[in-house]
């Protein structure tokens, strides 16, 4: 007669990382790592730039050096040439941006509500959406005459749309749970909005928001090249016409500067008006 030995049982002992003994330390090396990263990709290609048009790999005349556009954009800051055209691009985005916003989640929460007004709404306004917006800048001229009225109306019209979009997807997202649940404990409608559907869509609203902060800059500097007199639009356009390629550069320097710091200032509000969301994937966690 023969006996079989009981089996052994394996236990599989996992040591904890450092990611898990020291989070803290951890996550400050992770981020100083992504600022690093960050900061050492722009530089390298700055210098490769002035590194090429030093030993004349490239045309200066056509591309000139970054300490030839950083000389000229300082002396323009200083002799106050480039702050009424920063000026003016600026408030043209911020005032489109927020009647555009406003306009789209009003009209977002409510198809996203009501299926007889998204019924009736939604192909008008999805044929709408994919016209190029610039094609609506005659008809804005006509509308508002020359000045500021059809620069704003052209920004206002983009950042509609993403807004619209963004805000009647989140809302129809909502799950019925939580409508029922607010209407079990008898929510009036401004009570069901306040404490269900704003803060439930809110998040992906700001997404939608953020995107439209870029396009936004995006359509202001293609609106300023083709009909205003001023703005950093107005600025590269121009002087790629007389041939001053570094005042050229300077202008977009100037735009994309501006890009970043509108898109991080609306997350950053984002951030506020939704502590209970989750952060953004790919930055850090504090």
């Amino acid at each position: 007669m023969t006996t079989t030995a009981p089996a052994r049982e394996s236990v599989l002992v996992r040591a904890p990382g450092p990611h898990e003994l020291h989070p803290v330390r951890t996550h400050r090396r992770r981020r100083a790592l992504e600022l690093s990263l960050a900061a050492a990709v722009p530089l390298f290609l700055v210098l490769l730039w002035q590194l090429a048009a030093d030993r004349a790999w490239i045309d200066s005349r056509v591309y000139p050096a970054p300490s030839t556009i950083f000389a000229d954009g300082w002396d323009r800051a200083a002799e106050g040439e480039l702050w009424p055209d920063v000026w003016a691009t600026t408030k043209r985005v911020v005032a489109g941006y927020a009647v555009g916003t406003a306009a789209g989640y009003a009209l977002g929460l409510l198809m996203g509500s009501l299926s007889l007004v998204r019924a009736a709404l939604e192909p008008l306004l999805d044929a709408l959406y994919v016209v190029p917006k610039l094609a609506l800048l005659p008809i804005f001229l006509n509308m508002f005459g020359l000045g500021e009225g059809p620069q704003v109306a052209l920004v206002a019209a983009t950042v509609f749309f993403f807004v619209w979009i963004s805000t009647m997807s989140a809302v129809m997202s909502i799950p019925e749970g939580h409508r029922d649940a607010g209407q079990v404990f008898g929510a009036s409608p401004w009570q069901m909005f306040r404490h269900v559907l704003l803060p439930a869509s809110l998040p992906s609203v700001l997404v939608g928001a953020r995107i439209a902060a870029g396009v936004a800059v995006l359509v202001i500097v293609a609106s300023e090249q083709i009909a205003a007199t001023n703005g950093l639009g107005h600025l590269i356009f121009d002087s790629r016409a007389l041939f001053q390629n570094d005042v050229m550069f300077v202008g977009i320097v100037c735009v994309a500067a501006l890009g970043v710091v509108f898109s991080e200032l609306v997350r950053v509000v984002g951030r506020l008006l939704t502590p209970w969301a989750p952060r953004d994937r790919g930055r850090g966690q504090s």
